[in-house]
């Protein structure tokens, strides 16, 4: 039971509300990650100091604004937690990034060592049009410098949103590309046009800004880390109901 604006909420009407908007199933895959989380964190005796909860608090108060306690308490409540409850949550957090160093780190590093290649980066834009002919035209006329891609891409593209962003698909990895575009994308010089490509039922046109080097950094670490970390829970999951 909860209150919410001086309502009380029963938590029956709270669990057939999830059904009903079938999010149940997520919260309670969640809860059995937790206990596979909390069994083996116990199981390697990993534990967390006070201070490190206050570090991390005092991190989460600074990035929301939260400078005075009253602030802090306020923006608790608004949230339907208690300080105990906000401090039990930042400590599984912790105990879980732990886990997730003891489990994986090593294998992390090792991962990135094999595979560095495929951590390589592009600054990728895109124009997609629904025919050879127009994309063709496209190209011959930014060839001719008679339109820039960006400019193209903003006139042209089929999306919406791409052609809001002047043709910006993202910054992406190899394995984000298809192997076959994935080969010539990374192989093209900066400000190349490539293209067009029929793909998807559509023909593109595509321009690489920059090539970003793979680098180990704690981001990319933490990056490894949590994909192999949320492949060893699906793992640990899919043993239990199946034993």
């Amino acid at each position: 039971m909860t209150s919410f604006k001086g309502e009380t909420i029963h938590s029956e009407t709270i669990i057939a509300t999830l059904k009903k908007t079938l999010q149940l199933k997520e919260i309670c895959r969640n809860i059995s990650y937790q206990k596979i989380i909390d069994q083996a964190i116990e199981s390697r005796e990993i534990t967390v100091t006070p201070e490190e909860i206050q570090a991390e608090a005092d991190h989460i108060r600074y990035e929301n604004r939260l400078f005075r306690s009253a602030d802090t308490f306020a923006w608790l409540n608004d949230q339907l937690v208690t300080p105990e409850e906000w401090e039990a949550g930042i400590r599984d957090r912790l105990l879980t990034k732990k886990l997730a160093q003891t489990l994986f780190a090593k294998e992390a590093d090792r991962f990135f060592t094999e595979n560095q290649r495929e951590f390589d980066q592009v600054l990728l834009y895109r124009i997609v049009v629904p025919y050879q002919q127009l994309a063709q035209e496209i190209a011959y006329q930014i060839q001719e410098d008679e339109i820039s891609f960006y400019e193209a891409a903003h006139l042209y593209d089929s999306d919406d949103q791409r052609r809001f962003q002047c043709g910006y698909e993202g910054k992406l990895y190899r394995w984000n590309l298809k192997p076959e575009l994935s080969a010539l994308v990374f192989s093209a010089t900066p400000g190349q046009v490539i293209g067009p490509i029929e793909m998807d039922q559509a023909s593109h046109l595509l321009l690489v800004e920059e090539f970003i080097p793979a680098e180990f950094t704690p981001e990319r670490q933490q990056e490894i880390l949590d994909r192999m970390f949320n492949e060893w829970l699906t793992t640990e999951l899919n043993y239990l109901i199946h034993t």
